[in-house]
């Protein structure tokens, strides 16, 4: 079985013009040999762990997953265990409804040192806006600012941010932008190192599930959070923030989306990473626009996600001796995996990065798109 996985395996990479053993920066030192059986049943899950526990590496794990995802070999292996259960799971449950603060105890409240060393200054923690920005701090700031030119942002405006992170819009927006506003998310970590660092500005960062929400305000944005939705609450989603937005108002999505409707996560991102998380496709956005919004902007610009990444990584890099009293070895490898995988996901354009600018009834006279 050993001998016969192994060959499947190079037959498979070799398409995408990966080797093992090979000598070029994206090809695979394997260190154990039961790491083909391991991946031929337990699929991502198996190559992800099997990483994590120090059976392969690559010197270039980012360049060597672009390769395969652009080569689309993942097409060409059998459907795993784990990858059935996720289906199942997210067919006959609402995982996202049923554990709310699930993602946040495992994701968000893992370390604000953690998340403090890898991203930029105003802790970002999503993608950077790279047009002509010469680094991370830069590029943060320049998302931030685009958004706020996006929906009209005016001095004395009320926002909410629903997935507010770490506070750095509402910090970055009350700052440059005269607004008030008020953020929600499900991390305790979050919301506690939110409010110390927006101490001072009219803004606030609530424990709260956006469902809870109530009120009404002038701009709505959400910042890489509709990730955590789940595809049964889409709809529900937007019906929620159709009921705070005013009448005249501008809502702004920032979200991670795939290329084809799916119903799933990625069984080892879902395990290690974001529990019950799933991105969704151009056409369950829609459909779950349908009668509550008018769409008057999207911006695709995923491939900024793959510098973004790149910077975290880096950063995680060079911090991981401050780190490594707090994190172990098998951590350091998972978190490196899921930045590299990432990056090469969207540098292949298997997944996005989309703003939508939504509003209630129709900018009078038109929408201008700002970039």
């Amino acid at each position: 079985m050993s001998s016969t996985a192994r060959q499947f395996v190079e037959t498979q990479i070799a398409r995408a013009d990966v080797r093992i053993g090979g000598d070029r920066p994206w090809d695979i030192q394997v260190h154990n040999e039961a790491l083909f059986s391991r991946v031929l049943s337990q699929g991502t899950v198996g190559l992800g762990e099997s990483y994590m526990d120090g059976w392969w590496d690559a010197e270039a794990l980012d360049q060597m997953v672009f390769k395969f995802a652009a080569a689309h070999i993942q097409d060409n292996f059998p459907r795993d265990l784990a990858l059935i259960g996720s289906v199942l799971r997210a067919k006959l449950l609402n995982l996202q409804r049923r554990h709310v603060t699930e993602v946040g105890e495992k994701h968000y409240d893992i370390g604000n040192d953690l998340y403090g060393a890898m991203l930029d200054k105003r802790m970002i923690y999503s993608c950077a806006y790279w047009k002509d920005a010469p680094n991370l701090d830069a590029a943060q700031e320049a998302k931030l600012d685009l958004i706020c030119r996006k929906i009209g942002l005016q001095p004395g405006m009320r926002i909410l941010d629903i997935g507010s992170g770490w506070g750095g819009f509402l910090q970055f927006a009350a700052e440059r932008y005269g607004v008030t506003g008020v953020g929600v998310t499900v991390s305790k970590e979050q919301a506690a190192l939110a409010n110390a660092r927006t101490a001072g500005l009219p803004v606030e960062t609530l424990l709260l599930d956006y469902e809870a929400l109530d009120g009404q305000f002038d701009r709505i944005i959400s910042i890489g959070m509709f990730e955590h939705v789940g595809y049964k609450n889409y709809r529900s989603y937007f019906e929620k923030a159709a009921t705070l937005l005013a009448p005249d108002g501008l809502m702004l999505l920032h979200t991670i989306g795939g290329n084809q409707s799916s119903t799933h996560g990625d069984p080892w991102t879902e395990k290690y990473i974001f529990p019950n998380g799933m991105l969704p496709s151009v056409a369950q956005i829609g459909k779950a626009l349908e009668g509550l919004f008018v769409m008057e902007d999207w911006h695709n610009f995923g491939a900024h996600y793959d510098r973004t990444l790149m910077a975290w990584l880096a950063n995680f890099d060079a911090a991981w001796p401050t780190l490594a009293h707090h994190y172990d070895e098998r951590f350091r490898r998972m978190w490196r995996y899921y930045l590299s995988v990432s990056a090469a996901l969207f540098r292949a354009r298997n997944i996005n990065l989309w703003q939508v600018v939504l509003s209630p009834h129709g900018v009078a006279g038109g929408y201008t798109s700002v970039r």
